[in-house]
């Protein structure tokens, strides 16, 4: 089972099962995990997921949706060139070991 580690503004982490084919958001919001509001549901709809993957796992992930760079620019904390909505990070095993660092703030 693909496993992520979410890392907090204040460096605690929690490293948490994931589900093949779930998103980030869902994993994270599965474990209870601060940080993640997902006020949408994971629609896109809201920014409230927002993440900075990790550089060393950007390259690995799938392009950006047009609607998903454009929630971006919206979002809460300051958007980065890492900057990823969590939601629409879909787990396979190929991302077994992903790390996903939570901005200080969603809203």
């Amino acid at each position: 089972m693909p496993a992520i580690t979410f890392i907090h503004s204040d460096g605690k982490s929690d490293r948490v099962e994931t589900g093949d084919g779930e998103s980030a958001m869902q994993a994270a919001t599965r474990h209870g995990l601060d940080g993640i509001l997902a006020e949408c549901g994971g629609n896109a709809m809201c920014a409230t997921c927002h993440v900075y993957v990790d550089e060393s796992w950007l390259a690995r992930l799938p392009a950006m949706a047009d609607d998903e760079d454009a929630l971006l620019d919206g979002a809460a904390a300051e958007r980065s060139p890492a900057s990823r909505l969590s939601c629409q990070i879909v787990i396979t095993p190929d991302l077994d070991g992903l790390v996903l660092r939570l901005p200080e703030r969603q809203v």
